[in-house]
């Protein structure tokens, strides 16, 4: 099974990372990334690195990439398209089947789980019956304790990228009258 994980993991990020260089649309690019970061972050659950996958997932796939889309779009799809052609005829059926299958598996795991969890609510036990202070916790209180205000410098940094994206991204309406009469008057002056 390890080796069939692998293997699916290897094809997501090689596609991915083929699609990020290979799209000329750079939205289309961005999901090719993000379609690699998860591919990583299921080869890190495959290494029992739990928390570097939920880190990858959360941060990298989550925040960065969407922060690049915001700023791609920001930027520059200029191209209108219809939402009424759909250019692959299957693709809004098997969306439909993919999502209510990940409905019901995240239904069944629930059920199946939630008796694991109400034991496991007050703290991990362990062998001699006391609660173990896992490493995401002592990684939190180090975070959030000794280093917090890198942390905040850090989110304080992303929110001024946006807001300077969203600036440079503004571009001043000009009606058709007002920029052909520019046009003309920089005519003018040039004779």
């Amino acid at each position: 099974m390890q080796l069939f994980v692998f293997i699916c993991a290897a094809v997501m990020i090689l596609i991915g990372a083929v699609g990020v260089i290979v799209r000329s649309h750079p939205v289309h690019a961005a999901l090719s990334l993000i379609l690699t970061l998860f591919g990583v972050a299921v080869l890190f659950v495959a290494q029992d690195a739990h928390f570097l996958a939920a880190v990858q997932v959360i941060v990298y796939a989550g925040a960065i990439v969407v922060l690049f889309l915001f700023v791609i779009m920001l930027l520059g799809v200029d191209k209108a398209e219809s939402l009424r052609i759909d250019p692959v005829k299957v693709q809004r059926p098997l969306a439909a089947i993919v999502g209510i299958g990940l409905a019901g598996l995240l239904a069944a795991a629930i059920v199946q789980g939630r008796d694991t969890l109400a034991r496991r609510g007050t703290g991990i036990d362990t062998a001699d019956g006391g609660v173990h202070d896992s490493n995401i916790r002592q990684l939190a209180n180090d975070l959030f304790s000794n280093h917090v205000f890198a942390f905040e410098i850090t989110s304080v940094l992303l929110v001024i990228a946006v807001v300077g994206t969203v600036l440079l991204a503004r571009r001043p309406r000009h009606s058709g009258a007002s920029h052909t009469e520019a046009g003309t008057d920089t005519k003018a002056s040039v004779k």
